[in-house]
């Protein structure tokens, strides 16, 4: 593993994690012997095809769906762009209105854009309180008959706020109960394997994305629940592969890896989040009591076992994670899809944190082979890379 290779200390689980070695062994037949097209009629073909076949019922057993309501997708982008397009268009003749959250993954919130700006769709961004939980109220104001779509993240990749999408579910449904109509429920849980139950008809939910990469599977392949009934207009198109929703030669050994990974990572939920909750709050607690001027970001209690997001004040959070690279741990400054952007934190800016302090934010995102020698050593590199930045001259100082 790299991790061990290269003895460091990986806090950026939230970004990708490495492909762990079961899900390795179980992708290796179909990346070498066992090639063939699951579309064709011959042997090493249907070998492929079976492959698939019980990859998809070992999702849906998961998530506790039809395998038919399961789609292979190649990320966590592909399922929400999907989960917004498909659906907004299937049913523009009932109304061209979609809700979500100023918080979403961009995979949402661009598609959401290019709809108003293209298809003269009208979106309705939720805000969020400081904790970054959408207000109930708020959402039951703005259904309208028109609304075919709400799509609210089930857990934030930032900060790791999670949402109460069960509560959530149950205005949408009974708002479309009592006005005749359907809305339907998308929620991006990309975040969540490992470390929240994805049974779909407890969240009660329509579509639900997921990424391989991010629960120990491959890249480059993802999962969307689509409800039966769900009207959806595919946006690729070109063959009856994933029954004409998703055309495409599938990625045979990519989905045996997401399947495998995802198996994996619903077995071992229980005991790996119980582990990391525990290093998780030792890690705040040890920075929020030994450097001063620090804040945490999202909410203290309904986040996400292995997420960590601090505000550093008088520093920008660049110069932390360069400062602990070259100590060897990574950590991050947020979404990994915008980390390379001059732009404050969408999200950030969304609980009411200035420019600057978003700016000098830190996400710390554990995993399921983080140790508490790791965190111990962190919390003795973390106060002093602090100290000695904030004792470093500012061009405003020199001035």
């Amino acid at each position: 593993m790299v991790k061990d290779k290269q003895n460091l200390i990986y806090l950026d689980h939230a970004s990708t994690t490495y492909i762990r070695d079961e899900v390795y062994e179980a992708m290796k037949p179909y990346l070498t012997n066992n090639f063939g097209n699951p579309s064709s009629i011959y042997t090493i073909a249907q070998q492929s095809r079976i492959a698939i076949d019980q990859s998809r019922e070992k999702i849906a057993k998961i998530l506790n769906c039809r395998p038919s309501e399961i789609i292979f997708t190649s990320g966590g982008t592909e399922s929400d762009n999907s989960s917004i397009y498909s659906t907004a268009i299937a049913q523009m003749n009932i109304g061209k209105h979609i809700i979500t959250s100023s918080i979403e993954h961009h995979a949402v919130l661009n598609a959401c854009e290019f709809l108003e700006e293209n298809l003269d769709f009208t979106v309705t961004y939720l805000p969020v309180n400081n904790q970054g939980i959408i207000n109930l109220e708020s959402l039951k104001s703005q259904l309208t008959p028109k609304t075919t779509i709400v799509s609210i993240m089930l857990a934030n990749n930032e900060i790791g706020t999670i949402q109460p999408i069960k509560e959530i579910s149950k205005i949408i449904k009974d708002y479309a109960k009592n006005n005749n109509t359907r809305i339907l429920i998308h929620t991006d849980a990309v975040q969540a394997p490992g470390y929240i139950n994805l049974d779909v008809k407890d969240l009660d939910v329509d579509l639900l994305s997921l990424s391989s990469h991010k629960f120990y599977g491959p890249k480059g392949c993802g999962i969307l629940y689509v409800k039966r009934g769900t009207p959806f207009t595919p946006i690729s198109v070109g063959g009856s592969q994933e029954r004409q929703r998703r055309a495409g030669t599938e990625n045979v050994s990519g989905i045996v890896g997401t399947a495998k990974a995802l198996e994996l990572a619903e077995l071992e939920r229980t005991e790996i989040t119980k582990k990391i909750t525990n290093l998780r709050n030792k890690l705040i607690s040890g920075v929020l009591n030994n450097i001063e001027k620090v804040t945490l970001n999202g909410d203290p209690i309904n986040r996400l076992a292995n997420n960590a997001n601090f505000s550093f004040q008088d520093i920008e959070g660049e110069s932390i994670l360069l400062s602990l690279d070259l100590e060897g741990i990574a950590a991050s400054s947020g979404s990994a899809c915008t980390s390379a952007s001059l732009e404050p934190s969408h999200v950030l800016k969304s609980i009411g944190l200035t420019d600057e302090i978003a700016q000098s934010s830190v996400r710390m995102t554990l995993g399921k082979n983080t140790t508490e020698e790791e965190i111990d050593l962190v919390l003795d590199t973390l106060p002093k890379i602090v100290t000695r930045l904030r004792s470093m001259p500012t061009l405003s100082n020199v001035l």
